[in-house]
């Protein structure tokens, strides 16, 4: 399963989700999914995640084990 620390970083980041979500080229919704670990995104979308965030993939974005 993936999760992250979306959330924590956008709210760090003084960001809206709408702020995120633009940045990123999805909606609002797809970004509240993506937080509350909903959806799965794609490689290319992690990373424009990322680069919103200015974090590497690693500090976002990792594999839970047994899950």
């Amino acid at each position: 399963m993936l999760t992250n620390n979306v959330k924590k970083f956008r709210v760090e980041a003084g960001m809206s989700q709408k702020d995120l979500s633009y940045i990123a080229g999805v909606t609002r919704q797809t970004m509240s999914l993506i937080e509350k670990g909903e959806y799965n995104p794609t490689i290319s979308l992690c990373l424009r995640i990322c680069c919103g965030l200015n974090k590497t993939l690693d500090e976002v974005f990792w594999l839970k084990q047994g899950g």
